[in-house]
């Protein structure tokens, strides 16, 4: 993938998040990290794409980076997670296999439709997965600490 397309893509995301992050009321001074968050786990996803065949290896990281970052900037702004982890998830949210497995279900097509569920499925679990696995450390360092 050539870099101006990966440019393009980051850049798109980052504007796509801020969208969405307007449509949730996210207060504006909030805005531009939600964009960078999912800006940035965009960028990690394709990057790592570029590296391997696997689907689930790139979820797993970008979603991390995203809720990594969501959680570093939710202490450093005194901010809900949610503010910058609901907006910056959205790159990462598989909706094209959705899409394709609704899709070949409608035309009859079981093999590929049942291709697509498990697709959509395993990726949404490395997503949630990822987010536990960060939520989880900070949960158990913030006891630590008290």
């Amino acid at each position: 993938m050539s870099p101006l397309s990966m440019l393009l893509q980051v850049v798109s995301a980052f504007f796509g998040v801020v969208s969405l992050a307007v449509l949730f009321h996210v207060p504006r001074k909030y805005l531009l990290f939600a964009g960078l968050t999912g800006a940035g786990g965009w960028l990690v996803e394709l990057l790592v794409m570029n590296q391997t065949e696997n689907a689930m290896v790139p979820a797993f990281l970008s979603a991390f980076f995203v809720a990594l970052l969501s959680q570093i900037l939710a202490r450093i702004f005194k901010a809900p997670v949610t503010v910058y982890l609901v907006p910056g998830i959205l790159p990462l949210v598989p909706g094209v296999g959705m899409y394709r497995m609704v899709y070949y279900l409608l035309q009859g097509n079981r093999e590929y439709a049942s291709y697509y569920f498990s697709y959509t499925l395993q990726v949404a679990g490395m997503i949630a997965l990822a987010i536990f696995v960060v939520d989880s450390f900070f949960r158990a360092l913030y006891r630590k600490k008290k």
